[in-house]
């Protein structure tokens, strides 16, 4: 018969982290109270022990043997720690407080590892329990995993006379490139010089109508930031196949027809200019994910997963750029009440996926028809369709507005790019050309 495995954890680490609060209270406890919590810690005694301390605090009261004593009595719990015996035992454990960081940190460690041992023991036996929706329950149960995680990861508050050095190197980077963008290229200047590129844990909205070239748009910023910077782009499509995408960068790289490309009337110059196209097209460090309908977890989870893939990416190659097309066609919980509430759980978990993975992401949404109504015709911030939340978590709102022909229903070549909100720079308009058989947006410049 097979022995049962103790969990893990560290008794002398926990016994240390109690005799340096005996030794040195006032400055102990705080740095263990900032690293542990009384049921990190595995041995009953130490739990209710600690957990005294923590009450002898609360009421302002010195912590030392007789105090400590006297609380643990009170309370009926005395004995149970093995007495005032072992308390005495435990004050003389460690001559010094001065490691007991290092040793809340190993307390905590092994916490985490039981957690995630009970964590994953519990999901397998719902697992077993065979649950109707098994994709919710991939979700859940990720997401269990996930905040586990997030608990290790806690970094507490920073004092700002610390947080000046690492800023002033930042600034004497930029100085020495002499370069005014300090996130990722879109390719289009005059964009980038009013944003200084796509900005680390930002979450920007590409809007507007059907058919005005959202993922146009945000397929050339993927284009421009991959082939001529080298920054990784992973793609959620959710709209289009990746094939279908694929066909729409060979379009715009080769400046071949995409109505010729889809018909498959191409003269030998068309192939010359898509066969070089691919190659370029090849070398780029684009990945694009049509997994149709995810849910704003599965979203998260999949960056990741992706993001943390040692196989694609090394310690000098990191991801650099996220772009979902486009946020409605994403799921919140099966048990939203309104589709209202839905797009904002959709957006606040992609905010959040910004500041978890400290990148730029880039999510494409529709507008409502009022737009199309006003006399110019000219998109606005109420125009966002299905959530007032879409405006507060958008860190950046750009709209594309392309005006009508005045002979014709069609839709001008010229084209706008409206900057409605940034939270960290100016507003206003930039001038754009749509090359609407090429798929590609250029700034009006080159026209």
């Amino acid at each position: 018969m097979a022995t049962a495995r103790a969990l893990p954890h560290n008794a002398d680490a926990e016994a240390a982290v109690i005799g340096g609060i005996l030794l040195n209270p006032r400055e102990a406890l705080q740095l263990a109270i900032e690293l542990v919590d009384a049921p990190d810690f595995y041995v009953p005694a130490h739990q209710e022990i600690f957990a005294a301390m923590l009450r002898l605090s609360e009421t302002g009261k010195p912590i030392d043997i007789i105090t400590l004593e006297e609380q643990l009595r009170h309370a009926e719990k005395l004995e149970k720690v093995g007495g005032a015996a072992r308390l005495a035992e435990l004050a003389t454990r460690v001559p010094t407080a001065e490691n007991i960081a290092f040793h809340a940190r190993m307390v905590r460690e092994k916490s985490t590892l039981r957690q995630l041992i009970q964590g994953v023991t519990g999901i397998a036996g719902e697992a077993y329990s065979e649950p109707e929706n098994v994709a919710e329950f991939l979700d859940s149960a990720e997401q269990r995993v996930f905040e586990l995680g997030q608990r290790t990861a806690r970094s507490g508050y920073v004092r700002v006379r610390n947080l000046l050095t690492q800023a002033f190197t930042t600034i004497e980077k930029r100085y020495e490139k002499k370069e005014a963008l300090t996130g990722v290229p879109t390719g289009f200047p005059e964009l980038d010089r009013m944003t200084g590129g796509l900005q680390r844990s930002d979450l920007i909205l590409v809007a507007a109508r059907p058919s005005m070239g959202k993922t146009a748009l945000c397929l050339n910023m993927a284009q421009n930031a991959a082939m001529a910077h080298g920054v990784p782009v992973l793609v959620f499509s959710l709209e289009m196949s990746s094939e279908a995408l694929v066909e729409r960068l060979l379009a715009s790289e080769a400046r071949v027809e995409s109505s010729r490309i889809r018909a498959g009337f191409l003269d030998q110059d068309d192939w010359i200019s898509l066969t070089r196209a691919a190659g370029r097209i090849a070398e780029a460090p684009i990945w694009i994910d049509d997994s149709a309908s995810p849910t704003v977890l599965e979203i998260r989870a999949k960056a990741r997963r992706f993001r943390a893939d040692k196989s694609i990416f090394s310690r000098d190659d990191q991801l650099g750029l996220i772009i979902v097309d486009y946020l409605q066609l994403a799921r919140g919980r099966a048990n939203t009440e309104s589709r209202e509430r839905e797009v904002a759980e959709i957006s606040r978990g992609l905010k959040a996926l910004a500041k978890e993975v400290q990148l730029p992401v880039v999510a494409l949404s529709q507008l409502r028809r009022a737009a199309e109504d006003r006399r110019d015709g000219k998109p606005q911030l109420s125009d966002l369709r299905e959530s007032g939340a879409l405006e507060q978590d958008a860190d950046v709102i750009m709209f594309i507005h392309r005006p009508p022909r005045e002979d014709s229903p069609e839709r001008s070549a010229e084209a706008e790019l409206i900057i409605g909100k940034q939270r960290n720079g100016p507003v206003g308009s930039i001038p754009m050309v749509f090359l609407g058989k090429f798929t590609r947006f250029e700034s009006r410049a080159r026209e």
